[in-house]
């Protein structure tokens, strides 16, 4: 499989494979020329670190950060803990108005850019004829409707559960280096200095991976849910966030470390429409189903299609439109806004709504935008790169060399930590010995190791 790399001063995307030894060399493919690389050359992990990961620390401290998640990071953990990838978005299985349905999700899909309709086009389709039906009059259709939409959404939430729980009953060993990845990846993206604007999480998934990483990393997740026992969603709590007061400093708090703001595009498994309120209620990562944790006060008449799993079959278009409509404005509010940095991984830019922003945050000409995916299966990526037009604010890391989570995490992404000893060694390297700390000979020290009295 090839890779694609566009970083830095590139002018157009670098194209390159494994060679035929298969000894974890890499060479440009044919036609490929770049001014780093010679046509024949080859290279290792060891040289794109060199390229990448500078790179994607710089654009890390960017004035604003955002991270994008879509299905590939779940797929990344889900093989690393079980050898496999998640589940994926199955056809639905609906008799009424069957052809009807698929033709405008097919419909819905090329015009989005994408060859075949999806779960999510046959039941935004089947959504909206069941609107109509209900406006016709028809009572008994919309019911038959409405009956084999509640038995999809059940199948589909039974089908997210099943991957969270692939990754919670794997072995322990397993799991725990899945997690671990997880966090270290998360970290990355999180570890901001105080005087940085909080880091962005959003996600096009309905599983709680993100959720479970930051619990195990300590990373408090600051959504749009007031509450404890049944978190209610608050149009109001966007600028809600976390500070404290160091020992004898007086004045204006700090910002806590380990903070992100978290948004879940297209809703959770979890969230769950209440008479007029949004809930999240508390279902343990991996469950085998929902419906028990319906059974409760106030939610009496909630089922599978009073879950907010967008779309959703609820008869209150008003209400079920309402959450995502703030969720997506938050998108826009937070990438569309001069020294942003967005960065995606595993989206395939199969959602139009969130294309749409992206094209309107590269208007602004100091954005820039770092695509990482595994793969390109359908070309998508390449052709909205071709689309938008702005190659110098788009940087590229496609493929396994790149973008293997655990290859990613190890050598590509910045340390996950806000570690100022770092920068307090390395400028005292360069006041001393005029050089990079990597570089720099101990001093009295043939061997070149330091101990801690060479930084006094």
């Amino acid at each position: 499989m090839s890779n694609t790399l566009k970083v830095r001063d590139d002018h157009a995307p670098v194209c390159f494979e494994a060679t035929a030894k298969n000894d974890g060399k890499f060479k440009l493919c044919e036609g490929t020329e770049t001014s780093w690389l010679t046509q024949g050359q080859t290279f290792g992990t060891k040289e794109l670190r060199g390229r990448v990961e500078p790179w994607l620390t710089a654009l890390f401290q960017s004035e604003h950060l955002s991270l994008l998640a879509g299905s590939g990071l779940t797929h990344a953990v889900h093989r690393l803990a079980t050898g496999k990838p998640a589940a994926g978005m199955s056809e639905a299985t609906l008799t009424s108005y069957k052809d009807e349905i698929e033709n405008a999700a097919k419909e819905a899909a090329q015009k989005a850019g994408r060859e075949a309709g999806n779960l999510e086009d046959q039941l935004r389709a089947a959504n909206e004829l069941l609107r109509g039906l209900e406006i016709l009059g028809k009572t008994t259709e919309a019911e038959t409707l409405r009956t084999e939409l509640t038995s999809t959404l059940e199948t589909f939430s039974k089908s997210i559960l099943e991957s969270e729980a692939g990754i919670a009953s794997s072995g322990a060993y397993k799991r725990e280096q899945a997690f671990n990845v997880l966090v270290t990846f998360l970290m990355s993206f999180a570890s901001r200095t105080g005087v940085r604007d909080r880091l962005n999480i959003f996600t096009t998934n309905y599983d709680r991976l993100i959720e479970a990483g930051a619990e195990l990393a300590g990373l408090h997740l600051l959504d749009r849910f007031l509450g404890n026992l049944m978190p209610i969603f608050r149009s109001s709590r966007l600028d809600l966030d976390m500070h404290y007061n160091p020992p004898g400093i007086r004045g204006e708090p700090r910002y806590l470390e380990g903070v992100a703001r978290f948004t879940k595009l297209h809703g959770s498994v979890d969230w769950v429409q209440a008479d007029r309120d949004i809930r999240r209620i508390g279902l343990p990562f991996g469950a085998d189903e929902v419906e028990p944790y319906l059974k409760t006060p106030g939610l009496e008449d909630a089922s599978a299609h009073k879950l907010m799993i967008y779309p959703n079959a609820s008869k209150d278009r008003e209400t079920s439109d309402y959450p995502y409509v703030e969720l997506f404005r938050d998108l826009a509010a937070a990438v569309c806004r001069p020294n942003s940095t967005l960065i995606t991984y595993g989206y395939s830019f199969g959602d139009e709504h969130i294309n749409r922003v992206i094209r309107d945050m590269l208007t602004v000409p100091s954005t820039h935008l770092v695509v990482i995916a595994y793969d390109d299966p359908l070309g998508r990526i390449m052709q909205t790169y071709q689309e938008l037009g702005r190659p110098s604010q788009i940087s590229l890391l496609i493929g396994p060399a790149l973008a293997d989570l655990q290859t990613l995490t190890e050598s590509f992404l910045p340390k996950a930590a806000i570690d100022k000893t770092t920068f307090r060694m390395s400028e005292l390297l360069k006041q001393r010995y005029g050089t990079e700390a990597h570089s720099a000979p101990a001093a009295g020290k043939p061997d070149g190791n330091f101990d801690a009295a060479d930084l006094l």
